[in-house]
């Protein structure tokens, strides 16, 4: 089989090349520059030592429109982007995908902690949590469609980081000491750093749940909710971002009791386990990537989904990404809207 490696440089997409090579597949090497042109040279070394070919293709374009510029938009509107589930069903899965499979490649593989499953009673792939729990990227991958995963193999779903790291040692490959990647690989360091000058804000009142007004904010996409550093202001008592008011253009504080929601609405739910649901569910969410899994109650409201926890939840931030799961089972997935 002619597998495309979405490589990186890093030990992760390595190690997934190194064993699609030793089961016999005809592996190659496939990076994109996106922002930063330095990955295509240490994923070129890495096709080098494995003794395969590397292909590097230029995606900054689409890049900077699909993701980077959709980032910006977000924070300007007062949410909190998740711009690797963008990336990863429009320009990995999406862009990356459609280019290798008009190469006459039959698949990609990528060095995600995550599994897929085909279930042939139901015609329909399947996306499972990876085995390593501490590294299960499943909730980046909600966002995927059948095609997608049809042609998609995660070489290291049951594998764990440290088994991972032992196979690039024990093979001499330097990448066993590499550090693992960021969470968002065009930002280097702080997001406002990043967003300064690409986005228009204003300064604005900070107030209180009750109205009180305490002090000024400098715009509110540098703001974002659960925050409690680098407010600006001394109340006397322990105060959080609890809410963006972006009408107003006011940033709400308060204290950390009421971080806490028992519901939201999610919309651009994307479904994989099920074509389409109807009906309400018991289900476990996950509302950041960090968070551990929660119970809930799922129920469709035309293209919108209302959760119910049974315990409520801290910091839902609007413009997150909201991921349900069916035990080990990605049913799907949303952005959060309130």
């Amino acid at each position: 089989m002619k597998v495309a490696v979405l490589m990186s440089g890093g030990v992760d997409s390595t190690v997934a090349a190194l064993l699609l090579k030793e089961q016999g597949h005809e592996v190659t090497g496939l990076t994109m520059i996106n922002w930063n042109s330095e990955v295509a040279t240490q994923a070129a070394d890495v096709a080098v030592a494995l003794d395969i070919p590397h292909i590097v293709v230029n995606l900054q374009k689409q890049f900077q429109e699909k993701i980077i510029d959709h980032f910006t938009a977000v924070y300007e509107q007062a949410r909190t982007p998740n711009p690797c589930v963008i990336c990863n069903r429009l320009i990995k899965f999406g862009s990356l995908l459609d280019y290798a499979l008009d190469l006459g490649f039959d698949m990609v593989a990528t060095g995600h902690y995550a599994r897929i499953e085909y279930d042939a009673t139901r015609n329909r792939y399947l996306l499972k949590k990876g085995r390593d729990l501490s590294k299960d990227q499943s909730y980046f991958l909600y966002g995927l469609n059948q095609k997608q995963l049809e042609h998609t193999i995660f070489p290291l779903g049951e594998l764990t980081k440290h088994e991972i790291r032992n196979l690039a040692r024990e093979r001499n490959l330097e990448v066993a000491k590499s550090k693992d990647s960021q969470e968002i690989c065009f930002i280097p360091g702080d997001y406002r750093d990043f967003l300064q000058g690409k986005l228009q804000y204003k300064p604005g009142q900070v107030v209180d749940l009750q109205g009180n007004i305490l002090g000024e904010h400098r715009g509110l996409p540098f703001y974002t909710v659960g925050q409690r550093k680098g407010l600006g202001i001394s109340g006397g008592r322990p105060l959080y971002v609890v809410a963006l008011d972006s009408e107003n253009n006011r940033l709400i504080l308060d204290e950390p009791q009421h971080l806490y929601k028992s519901s939201l609405i999610a919309v651009d739910n994307n479904f994989i386990y099920y074509e389409k649901l109807d009906n309400p569910l018991r289900i476990e969410a996950r509302i950041r990537y960090r968070a551990s899994n929660a119970p809930a109650s799922l129920t469709p409201q035309g293209d919108k989904i209302l959760l119910q926890f049974d315990n409520p939840q801290r910091a839902i931030t609007p413009g997150q990404s909201v991921v349900y799961y069916l035990g080990d089972y990605v049913l799907g997935g949303g952005t959060i809207q309130e």
